[in-house]
């Protein structure tokens, strides 16, 4: 079964890649724009290795194409970035952070906890989660790529004049959707960022990778599993596992979607492999799998062709990219992120049709003799919106998905409250439940 649904995932990774090949190409870059500043950052910092890091991922990239054949992301893990940034961690402190959060979800896929978890969540705060982290990549676009541009600086090659010509180029393909838009964006911003590395003889040399292995200490622990692994948790199980999976189902739904577990699984192997080695902690994110889908990727061929292309640069120039990278224009990166943010938030759309899981599984409707999943009516809807927007809105307010998910879930119990208390009338009005009286 396994073998041939292996064969099955090659076949299908062929196909796509035969006859769409810069699609695919174009789709494997559009999770630059998250992946490229987070691992910049991260390299300057001192905190993790880009050689460990390249080399990883793009493993990761090419087994995730492989075994999936969807075109699922490897993305840093964004609140212990952030917290390592902030507090400078060392090799040892973010590793301790990773290998946590991994410890963590391998050992809720083995305890089943977090089949149970996905299947209580109901559908509008999932979809709360995408549209609320769509939100917030536009806005960190907005706020940490963009906002610091000027209409002639900080050079020729990054200002607000190719944020605008890049998002124009945007519009247009979202008209044109064969043009590949991150390939041509991508291919612009290096040539820029080889121009600039040029003028100041800051371009990568041959440097072989050399492995080296980053075994945590005792305050490494305690540092990074509180400051940081802690506070990834909650964002790992519901945007990178469970939400990851509703949007694969969502955008491909031709395509067998992994289950939750599996996912899990692979999120907590990626970690506990690479974090020994300096490289960065990597989950699979929903914002991740919208831009590479955006950007015309719609097999496992797109991430394994970017898996090979990191290898190969891992092992051969590594750290010595890092001047180049830096000089990557943030102005089309943050256009990018912004173009993948609406992708993503564009899933809430389909909340009350038929279209959402929970309601494609119910009795259909019918109207003119076609399905349309179950009707709901104008409350129900407006229920179900709500539910969504204020998951989504805390969560952007917050700038934390575990508040966005209790908020949500606080208001989906609210509502069914009425009918709760119905049911509890019902079954004493039948002897079935007896409230406790004097004797």
């Amino acid at each position: 079964m396994v073998a041939r649904t292996f064969r099955e995932i090659s076949a299908r990774n062929l196909k796509v890649i035969r006859e769409h090949p810069l699609s695919e190409i174009s789709g494997a870059l559009g999770d630059l724009g998250t992946f490229l500043p987070i691992a910049i950052a991260l390299t300057v910092n001192g905190t993790i290795s880009l050689s460990s890091t390249l080399i990883f991922t793009g493993a990761f990239n090419v087994l995730t194409g492989l075994f999936f054949g969807l075109p699922l992301p490897v993305q840093p893990m964004k609140a212990i970035a952030a917290v390592a940034l902030v507090s400078s961690f060392s090799h040892g402190e973010i590793a301790a952070a990773g290998l946590f959060v991994a410890s963590c979800i391998l050992i809720f896929c083995l305890t089943g906890f977090l089949r149970w978890f996905a299947d209580v969540i109901p559908i509008p705060v999932v979809k709360g989660i995408q549209v609320g982290a769509g939100i917030s990549l536009i806005i960190a676009a907005c706020q940490s790529l963009i906002a610091k541009l000027g209409w002639v600086r900080p050079s020729w090659a990054d200002n607000l004049s190719w944020t605008i010509a890049a998002f124009l180029f945007l519009l247009v393909a979202n008209i044109y959707r064969r043009i590949p838009y991150a390939l041509v964006v991508f291919m612009v911003g290096l040539l820029f960022a080889i121009i600039l590395a040029a003028q100041s003889s800051n371009l990568p040399s041959l440097r072989l990778w050399m492995p080296f292995l980053t075994i945590p200490a005792g305050t490494d622990w305690r540092i990074g599993a509180i400051r940081a692994g802690i506070g990834q948790l909650p964002l790992t199980t519901l945007n990178s596992v469970i939400a990851v999976v509703h949007l694969a189902a969502d955008l491909l739904p031709q395509v067998h979607t992994p289950s939750v577990t599996s996912i899990g699984l692979s999120v907590a192997a990626m970690n506990l492999t690479g974090c020994w080695f300096g490289a960065m902690p990597v989950c699979h994110g929903s914002g991740g799998l919208a831009a590479q889908y955006r950007f015309g990727a719609r097999s496992g061929a797109s991430v394994i062709f970017l898996g090979i292309l990191k290898l190969a640069i891992g092992l051969f120039f590594g750290e010595s990219l890092v001047g180049l990278l830096t000089r990557f224009p943030s102005a089309l990166l943050g256009v990018m992120v912004i173009a993948a943010g609406i992708e993503l938030a564009g899933v809430g759309e389909s909340l009350n049709t038929s279209g959402s899981r929970d309601l494609a599984k119910g009795h259909p409707g019918i109207i003119g003799g076609q399905e349309i999943g179950p009707l709901l009516s104008d409350e129900d809807r407006k229920k179900r919106w709500t539910v969504m927007m204020v998951t989504a809105g805390l969560l952007v307010g917050f700038r934390n998905d575990a508040i966005g998910f209790i908020g949500g879930m606080l208001c989906h119990w609210t509502f069914g409250l009425p009918s709760f208390l119905e049911r509890l009338r019902e079954r004493r009005r039948q002897g079935r439940i007896r409230l406790p009286g004097p004797a």
